[in-house]
């Protein structure tokens, strides 16, 4: 059962995430970053439900479109920023960038732009776990487009060999970058390529934050204890473009997605929907959110200014940070 102190961390971590995503485009458009940027708006509730049933201590790996999972799993936002704007203070000292997260001091143990290339790392660390028997979780997140890589598969294999703790979160927004998932896959239902293995799965509401926390829940107990591993798919959808805001590229429109398909997502929206769910069952009232809206916009701009005024990594200390002092 969760408290309404509870529920109201669910509602401020997608929150945060939803409006420090939407105080990206700006600098993108401006061109202020040197790296690309996906943004995470839309697929909130995955990251803020999933990460809300694990410790400090249970390990997550992610993908290109971090933000979101860095940002729940309790990394810094000033250093999150920082990173994006490639200064020194960034959480990988500005040599990174937005696909390049890493905080090991909350189990953010990094993120990769490489398709499936987290998937081998976190099956590492699971069975780091299980032979240390250190009671920890890891969740590997990744898009439905890792589903084409043959890692997946082996992994999926060997930790159910080994049942290690290991949860494999698939975000299924129905695209592999611009290409819809009816036109490279037999079936739509992701969740299914697990079975052979032996492996329990499941497919939840990706915009249900109570949902993704409940699923999330009963997958992590599970493997805390010896049941692992799990797979579950998350159905949820980007608001924004595969990379930038909007998929322009040099002012050529190359979102393919449909205005009517789009709009309809935007209608299932996490952060308004659990807003309306609080506010239906008297949880909090519309001031008390608004309040906490207000709260996080202050503590983005803050970021923001931070992040702006730190400086830029040196060029003597290029070579820094390749190799472990």
């Amino acid at each position: 059962m969760l408290s309404n102190s509870d529920l109201q961390k669910l509602y401020r971590d997608m929150v945060k995430i939803k409006f420090v995503e939407e105080t990206l485009i700006k600098p993108i458009n401006d061109k202020l970053f040197k790296c690309p940027v996906h943004l995470y708006s839309g697929q909130e509730a995955v990251a803020v439900g999933v990460c809300a049933a694990l410790t400090t201590n249970d390990y997550v790996f992610s993908t290109h479109r971090s933000h979101g999972h860095y940002l729940a799993k309790g990394g810094d936002l000033k250093a999150m920023l920082a990173e994006i704007y490639g200064k020194e203070a960034g959480c990988s000292r500005g040599r990174g960038g937005s696909m390049h997260l890493y905080a090991p001091e909350v189990g953010f143990c990094g993120s990769a732009p490489i398709v499936a290339g987290t998937i081998s790392l976190a099956l590492g660390g699971a069975l780091a776990s299980s032979i240390r028997n250190d009671n920890r979780v890891t969740v590997c997140f990744f898009g439905d487009g890792a589903v084409g890589e043959g890692v997946l598969y082996e992994s999926l294999n060997f930790a159910a060999l080994k049942k290690l703790p290991v949860i494999f979160a698939c975000e299924n927004n129905l695209y592999s970058t611009h290409l819809p998932i009816r036109e490279c896959r037999i079936s739509e239902d992701v969740y299914r390529i697990a079975e052979p293995f032996g492996i329990r799965t499941s497919k939840i509401d990706g915009n249900d934050v109570l949902s993704v926390y409940i699923s999330a829940q009963k997958a992590v107990e599970a493997c805390r204890y010896g049941d692992g591993p799990e797979f579950i798919e998350f159905k949820t959808y980007r608001m924004r473009g595969h990379v930038g805001p909007d998929d322009n590229i040099q002012g050529t429109h190359t979102d393919i997605r449909p205005r009517s398909e789009v709009e309809n997502w935007s209608r299932e929206d996490p952060v308004s929907k659990f807003k309306r769910y609080l506010i239906k069952n008297s949880i909090f009232q519309t001031f008390e959110l608004n309040e906490i809206d207000a709260e996080i916009e202050q503590e983005i701009h803050e970021a923001h200014t931070y992040a702006q005024n730190n400086p830029f990594p040196t060029k003597s200390d290029l070579k820094k940070y390749v190799f472990k002092q």
